[in-house]
């Protein structure tokens, strides 16, 4: 049983699309995807620093449109799909639910309209690390933050204004680690709410097809059974908690015994060698990457191939 899961924001590091963009036919597609999202993404995934692609704006289309490029030059079909954050559009478009150009555009809409939400109110996100889960989340929102991130392996992410996360520093939850990451908002929580209305109107302009796939959803972990529920979940999933530790559950579950992160892999399957032991997992973090990824594929699961268009 094989899945394919998606990162989100963070992930992207400067440069890691270099490699990718001297395969056959890669350069063409990104150009298509950068027209859909109003950005170079080949200057942004090739040349860009630190901070210009930490952006939002740039960092969300960047992601879901390295994602489909690595997955399908993998060419591949996995058993289950899924995603976190952003990545959840990746595995929507993997699934079929979205084409290739809408699932960018989509995330293009969804990286300016939460971009501009971040900048309503001074906000921000930190990684809580170990600590008893519950007695985290109960300190979390004892000091009036959200546990976006509930990643599971011991980590969950908070997220609220400055003056909540400076509280958090001063009174850390038992037994836990915080540090503070380099993100523009408090994503997934309610500071959101204007990006949703956004992403509400957008939708219906959306061609949404069934998935050929199961999809994991963020929301909790369950598999939506039309193509309209995956969407209504993807908008409604940018003001509320990543529970990303109930879809390891759902793998568990479904017996998988294989994880391929696409592009720019790591993150993920970090999470799945702590929380899934037994369960073989490969990053594709470069095309080096790829033989060894279709090997496990063709151990784990099915060999025909994915194509986004």
């Amino acid at each position: 049983m094989l899945v394919l899961v998606a990162p989100g924001q963070g992930a992207q590091t400067p440069g890691f699309l270099t490699p990718w963009l001297e395969l056959p036919g890669a350069a063409d597609s990104l150009a298509g995807w950068s027209d859909a999202a109003g950005l170079d993404l080949a200057h942004y995934g090739t040349k860009a620093d630190a901070d210009e692609i930490r952006d939002t704006r740039v960092a969300q289309p960047l992601l879901v449109a390295a994602g489909l490029l690595s997955a399908g030059q993998l060419g591949v079909t996995p058993d289950v799909v899924a995603g976190h954050s952003v990545g959840e559009i990746t595995a929507a478009a993997l699934a079929g639910v979205l084409s290739a150009q809408d699932a960018i555009a989509f995330t293009a809409a969804r990286g300016r309209a939460m971009a501009e939400a971040a900048a309503v109110t001074d906000t921000g996100m930190a990684a809580v690390l170990g600590g008893d889960p519950d007695a985290v989340v109960a300190h979390l929102t004892g000091l009036g933050l959200t546990p976006a991130n509930i990643n599971g392996a011991g980590q969950i992410v908070a997220a609220g204004t400055a003056e909540q996360l400076a509280a958090l520093a001063a009174d850390k939850p038992a037994g836990a680690r915080v540090i503070a990451l380099k993100v523009a908002g408090a994503f997934h929580t309610a500071h959101m709410a204007p990006a949703v209305s956004v992403l509400e109107e957008l939708a219906p302009t959306l061609a949404v097809s069934a998935p050929r796939l199961p999809y994991v959803s963020n929301a909790d972990g369950q598999v939506p059974d039309s193509g309209a529920a995956v969407v209504s979940r993807l908008v409604a999933q940018v003001s509320n908690p990543v529970r990303w530790d109930l879809c390891m559950e759902t793998f568990k579950e479904r017996g998988v015994t294989g994880i391929i992160e696409v592009s720019p892999g790591g993150t993920l399957v970090g999470l799945a060698k702590r929380a899934l032991p037994g369960v073989r997992t490969l990053a594709l973090k470069t095309p080096d990457d790829l033989d060894a990824a279709r090997a496990l594929a063709a151990e784990f699961g099915g060999t025909a191939l994915v194509r986004a268009e």
